[in-house]
């Protein structure tokens, strides 16, 4: 085997963000792991550990220098969770400080803006449409100014509890960490390279299920009965204004016809969920399916779903609920640890694709 072209075949893939090759490859790990400590100064670091003469070696020709050196998993796998421990011992250090931080967030509102999409919002909406420059600039001190601000705050919230969370799952004895910036890998659980992603369960999917279940969607059916019993609500504001305003008001009126409405409206939301954890293939399925064209890929995921069953709503919430988070996630992977990854392949169509991946869910969720 040339080890060259076997290394620049797997960073070509890696650059062209194509992992279904690198996954298949019997040194694929071996490229990933060498890829999180692809730092020069981590490089030469474990090449002095082993005696690896690495002292002519061009910077930009390290990675492949190291590659081909054949070093033995098992001291690639001692040196990473050497440096996670030195760089886990400095974060740890500030972690309660920073959960009181996250605790200070009391509204999750991206202001209209979404995620890689801040420029494309301003250039239609602002840009674009007005011509008056006065009024321009009193949008950019009224409206934008207040948008941004709960865009900042809700990715910041993301950012760190992201983190957190992800330093839980590495914590764990069972998996191995990443420790620099990889696309697509976030830990390896017996040398499956895993993508943590956190999230919550997805209005689209309740949507869905509803209709398969002859139902209505859940803000048609909150109108239809605001309008059968009087109830007032701006027809005018966006739907997620129209859905918030709407729960808020019956869920508060006194009325036993309300009562009962919001009864059977939470128990059909708590059945759907309820039968997606206890069948979750179909939600794996339909998260990759839904990808975005800019950020699709087929990588091995671990979802982590979090579900407040009281109110799906507030589910955002549980990101930074520590001792709940810390129980579950390691228990999960306690009892799991003889986990058998065949059984967790799944097929998914995408843009009239067939893909083949391996997909893991964790549900946490609070009644």
């Amino acid at each position: 085997m040339n080890l060259v072209e076997e290394f620049r075949f797997l960073k070509k893939c890696y650059d062209d963000d194509e992992f279904d090759p690198i996954f298949s490859h019997e040194l694929g790990v071996y490229f990933l792991k060498l890829r999180s400590i692809s730092r020069s100064d981590l490089l030469k670091e474990i090449a002095g550990k082993l005696a690896i003469n690495v002292t002519n070696i061009e910077s930009r020709k390290l990675s492949e220098f190291m590659f081909c050196q054949q070093i033995p998993n098992e001291h690639i796998d001692t040196f990473i969770m050497e440096k996670y421990q030195e760089e886990r011992t400095k974060r740890i250090q500030n972690e309660d400080p920073l959960y009181s931080q996250l605790y200070k967030l009391r509204v999750f509102d991206w202001g209209g803006f979404y995620q890689n999409a801040v420029e494309q919002t301003i250039v239609n909406n602002y840009v674009k449409k007005i011509q008056d420059y006065e009024e321009l600039c009193e949008a950019i001190e009224n409206d934008i100014s207040p948008r941004l601000k709960g865009y900042i705050l809700c990715s910041w919230y993301n950012h760190w509890t992201s983190i957190l969370i992800e330093d839980m799952f590495k914590d764990n004895p069972n998996l191995m960490p990443t420790i620099g910036l990889i696309k697509k890998v976030d830990f390896f659980w017996k040398n499956f390279p895993f993508d943590l992603k956190v999230t919550y369960f997805p209005d689209e999917f309740m949507q869905m299920k509803r209709r398969e279940l002859g139902l209505g969607t859940e803000l048609i059916e909150l109108k239809r009965f605001a309008k059968n019993n009087g109830i007032y609500f701006n027809r005018n504001e966006k739907p997620k204004e129209i859905f918030s305003e709407l729960i808020a008001k019956i869920s508060e009126d006194t009325s036993e016809t309300s009562k009962q409405f919001i009864n059977d409206f939470n128990n059909a939301r708590k059945e759907i969920i309820l039968d997606t954890i206890n069948n979750p293939r179909d939600l794996v399925r339909w998260l990759y399916e839904h990808q975005g064209p800019r950020r699709f890929d087929a990588a091995n995921r671990f979802f982590l779903i979090l579900i407040d069953l009281r109110n799906p709503e507030e589910s955002w919430k549980l990101k930074r609920n520590k001792n709940l988070l810390k129980e579950k996630i390691s228990g999960y992977l306690d009892a799991n640890r003889d986990i058998n990854f065949d059984q967790i392949k799944i097929n998914f169509s995408w843009q009239d694709h067939e893909y083949s991946t391996y997909a893991l869910s964790l549900f946490i969720l609070v009644e």
